[in-house]
């Protein structure tokens, strides 16, 4: 039962919107020790289902059931905010309840505040309260279920008069533990009291547990004192609770129903307490919803029910002595329903029939609600238990996670808890709170500006960089400072300030903003982390790999990578900066493994695959003794690979393939050439349109593109278009929120609704490959997102435009277009395609999990999401031969055309071009020299003869 103190209630909050809000209420339950941080999403995926806007100025918000495994104890934090935050739905709000439940004990805490929703003053009160204890009581009203069910009733018993019934009663109310023996002993002392109609009633409030109402009938007719006894209430009263269980006495004498009570069954008898009349039409329904009748399908319920034509009452078939309108809100969660209980619904009149079918058809239904039946012989209908803690993971067994930066490492495990930060909300001097944060933001900034110049490759100081200009960014301090002055602490100004700042990036459904707005709290956390003097422990001063539940890209660059030997995180995906770093530092890394991963002891030796996503703990002699021997064999390829990094691909017998660098922005392309790549086989353009306030110009862009080809030096450039869309939103063009971005307006279908940013992109990527004297730019251009030829036409329109207006002199001569194989559609329309594209590049990462229908960031599915599935393989030999009957060239820019097991079978299915992340370029060189043409077909067709990936795999492995 929830028990609200002041200690519970953070006053004076401010948010700018409702986003800002539920960030703060995430914060304050995971710093009150109720949750782990990746409760944060459920809270903003139960609001993207539903508003949890309960009424009266209150929200409600709380989790979905998946994010239920980041409870960590059942409680509620409660956030005032006096100057009001515009839900999402339109209502204004003062206060946020923001409840942690692993079960459905959150219906408990419903029902505790529904009594506020009647009280039209309160919304006024919530936010002119001025302490934590006036809030709490406002809110808190302990809800004491009163008892009357089938159990309560004593029907047909033999007694010889009104005494022996009462004391019938009375047993029976011990017998289910609702009373102690002082009841008895009360009810005994005095004479029951006649009601009229043939009923009386016996009632005490000594030794009582639980406040119920007993219903004893005579197994014959009896009188008292001249009177009939047809039956006897005995009431055990507590307090206000048993009020309900007297008006059900007084509803049946109004009637004048009493007599029906008369020979009647149980059913009968509870109907008739709850209001219910002998001319009522009544159905039943099971409530199918895994928890319960919370408030999204508790208001759906009420929307049906007023409706209909006709009142409509309901309440517990079993338990439910109170039948209630089914048009209230606050009534139908008072009920407190959960999955696998029956409501009983009851109406009268005409069109009663068609009403009750309708509310039923909607509980059957499942009430806007995904719900499965409910089979009684598997199911009790008991709150879940809590959730157990994460089972510790076998020795000695491969356990998956995501691959997200390519290397092994054998080596003892440092397992790095996630900080607490442990401050007040409030401070009495706001000068001194804010010499505090500027001290804290400059020592910061002094530790960022170190790791800049410690950083080893571009990407990390380019970063790192970023991160310090978050810090220094005006309008975050501005925020925290007005936080500050007004009275908040500036532990818990700044974080304020971060976490607004944080989702403003974030946009509903994007995993790739979500991720970097994982680096504006990774500033945040170090200041944080300054003010609240909180140190991480000290690593072991011996090689280990690095265990947590996710990292920060700073903490990322701060590993000592002569003694990290790996990374491993429960959460995070492999688009995240921390395992692009990791890629950049070489730190083998696998995320994304779950929870089960932090029970790892300290010491705990580990096999940790970067490549596969795979981890085996505590490994046998024998599978150690292997990693080992693989481990030193990689040394020796990689080595290797250097020293011939500038040799041109090909396969053992002189098959050329082409091997090209994968790059998100284009001061890279001079390092990839450098680590001996041909070319640059993706160039993703979006990261320019990112890295503007406002849509680069013209010029801007040709700058930029230039950049990478004057480092190509005459090797191919192939630029993708700008990709975003839903999933990918940039801050100046709005985007609508869309149920699945993935499969929304995003790629060449947005690009085609704003045809003028297509054409300046196009335009600046053939100007800047205008050609030099001497120095040929040969420019690939292609299309993302592609379904059929439709779309390709409407793109080649206005390419083909742009090449007539610009002077042949003044741009690319060398030039193609050409589209990504990412969609099923388009492979599996290769044949019309490849006769007007001039090229296909297969991204397998998006074609694999549109293919397989699996996110390949899911926690849990990411590790299916493989693309040697032999469908996917199937799509791109379809791909290959449609290409080459028409003499256009084929390349694959996926993280498949790295894996060392993928690049025999790519080449066996007759694919020219592999391009792969910079690092990965000597390697794959090398691993195309280890087979022939002949071995590569054979290897290509075992492959295609499998049923799954795993089989695949295994096979090739086996060969």
């Amino acid at each position: 039962m929830l028990t609200l103190h002041q200690d519970d209630v953070l006053l004076a909050c401010h948010a700018e919107d409702w986003r800002g809000a539920l960030e703060q209420a995430a914060e304050a339950l995971h710093r009150a020790g109720l949750t782990s941080p990746g409760y944060r999403e459920g809270l903003f995926a139960r609001e993207a289902q539903s508003s949890t806007y309960l009424g009266n100025a209150i929200a409600i918000p709380h989790g979905t059931p998946q994010s239920r495994e980041h409870v960590q104890a059942t409680g509620v934090r409660v956030l005032q905010f006096p100057a009001g935050v515009d839900w999402h739905d339109g209502q204004r709000v003062h206060v946020l309840v923001a409840i942690a439940a692993r079960s459905d004990e959150h219906l408990d805490i419903l029902r505790q505040l529904t009594h506020v929703l009647d009280d039209d003053s309160v919304a006024e009160r919530l936010a002119a309260a001025g302490s934590g204890n006036e809030i709490a009581a406002l809110l808190s009203k302990a809800v004491v279920d009163a008892r009357l069910d089938g159990d309560t009733l004593c029907l047909g018993f033999p007694a010889r008069d009104a005494r022996e019934l009462a004391l019938a009663g009375a047993a029976r109310l011990r017998q289910l533990g609702c009373v102690g023996d002082g009841f008895i002993a009360a009810i005994a002392e005095h004479a029951p009291r006649h009601l009229g109609q043939g009923l009386w009633l016996a009632s005490s409030g000594s030794s009582v547990e639980v406040p119920a109402l007993a219903l004893a009938t005579p197994e014959h007719p009896l009188k008292e004192a001249g009177e009939t006894v047809n039956g006897l209430f005995c009431l055990a009263a507590h307090g206000e609770a048993h009020r309900g269980l007297l008006e059900c006495i007084l509803r049946l004498l109004e009637r004048g129903s009493a007599g029906e009570l008369q020979g009647a069954d149980a059913a009968t008898i509870l109907a008739r307490l709850a209001g219910e009349s002998a001319t009522a039409h009544t159905r039943l329904a099971r409530v199918l919803n895994a928890h319960g009748l919370h408030a999204r399908p508790a208001k759906q319920l009420v929307q049906v029910a007023r409706s209909q034509a006709v009142p409509i009452r309901v309440r517990l078939a079993e338990g439910g002595f109170d039948a209630v309108s089914a048009s209230s809100l606050t009534k139908v969660i008072n009920l407190g329903a959960r999955r696998g209980q029956q409501l009983a619904f009851s109406a009268e009149g005409d069109g009663a029939v068609a009403a009750l079918d309708a509310v039923c058809q909607a509980v059957a239904d499942g009430l806007g609600e995904q719900v499965l039946p409910f089979d009684e012989s598997r199911e009790r209908i008991t709150p879940q238990a809590a959730a157990a803690p994460a089972e510790p993971l076998p020795d000695d067994t491969s356990h998956p996670g995501v691959a997200a930066s390519p290397g092994l490492a054998i080596a003892p495990v440092f397992v790095l808890q996630t900080p607490r930060f442990d401050y007040p909300e409030r401070a009495a001097d706001p000068s001194a709170e804010t010499q505090r944060l500027e001290r804290a933001i400059r020592q910061g900034a002094v530790q960022l500006e170190t790791l800049v110049q410690q950083a080893r490759g571009g990407e990390v100081a380019q970063i790192l960089s970023m991160h310090e200009e978050m810090l220094c960014d005006p309008e975050l301090y501005q925020a925290a400072h007005e936080g500050i002055s007004e009275g908040r602490s500036a532990e818990a100004a700044w974080w304020d300030a971060i976490e607004t700042a944080a989702h403003a990036q974030e946009m509903l459904a994007d995993r790739l903003l979500a991720e970097r707005a994982a680096d504006l709290r990774d500033v945040g956390r170090r200041v944080l982390g300054i003010l609240c003097n909180v140190t991480l422990p000290a690593p072991p001063t011996t090689p280990y790999i690095l265990v947590t539940d996710d990292i920060g890209p700073s903490d990322v660059a701060r590993l000592d990578t002569s003694l990290v030997r790996g990374l491993l995180t429960a959460r995070g995906g492999a688009t995240a900066h921390s395992a692009i770093l990791a890629r950049a530092l070489g730190i083998p890394a696998v995320v994304g493994a779950g929870a089960r991963v932090l029970t790892l002891a300290d010491g705990t030796e580990l096999i940790l695959d970067g490549e596969r996503g795979r981890i085996t703990p505590t490994p046998s002699a024998e599978r150690r003794q292997a990693a080992e021997q693989r481990l030193a064999e990689r040394q020796l390829r990689e080595a290797a690979a250097w020293d011939t990094r500038f040799e041109e691909a090909r396969t053992r017998c002189g098959q050329r393939v082409e091997v090209a660098a994968n790059l998100g922005n284009t001061v890279h392309a001079a390092d990839a050439v450098e680590r001996g790549a041909e070319g640059v086989g993706l160039l993703r353009t979006e990261f320019l349109f990112m890295a503007h306030a406002q849509e680069p110009d013209l010029a801007t862009q040709i700058d930029e593109y230039r950049e990478a080809l004057d480092a190509l030096d005459g090797r191919p450039l192939v630029a993708r278009t700008l990709d975003v869309g839903g999933d990918k939103p940039l801050p100046y063009w709005p985007m609508p929120k869309e149920d699945n971005p993935f499969l929304g307006l995003r790629g060449i279908r947005l690009m085609l609704t704003r045809p003028e940013v297509l054409e300046t992109q196009l335009r600046a990527l053939l100007l800047a490959a205008a050609p030099v004297p001497g120095k040929p730019r040969p420019l690939r251009i292609m299309l993302p997102m592609i379904k059929d030829i439709a779309e390709f036409r409407a793109a080649r329109a206005i390419f083909d435009r742009l090449l007539e207006e610009i002077p042949e002199a003044e741009r690319a001569s060398d030039v193609q277009l050409g589209i990504m194989i990412e969609v099923p559609s388009a492979a599996l329309l290769a044949p019309a395609l490849a006769a007007e594209v001039d090229f296909f590049s297969v991204g397998t990462n998006d074609l694999t999990q549109y293919t397989l229908a699996i996110d390949r960031d899911h926690p849990e599915l990411s590790a299916q999401a493989d693309g040697l599935h032999p469908a996917v393989l199937r799509l791109i030999e379809m791909t290959v031969t449609a290409a080459h009957a028409h003499g256009k060239w084929v390349g694959v820019c996926g993280e498949l055309a790295s894996d060392p097991m993928a690049v025999p079978v790519l080449v066996g299915l007759g694919v020219d071009e592999l391009s792969v992340s910079a690092r990965q370029v000597p390697l794959v060189k090398a691993r195309l020299r280890e087979f022939d043409l002949e071995d590569a077909r054979t290897q290509a067709d075992l492959a295609l003869a499998q049923a799954t990936s795993t089989a695949v795999r295994d096979a090739l492995e086996v060969r």
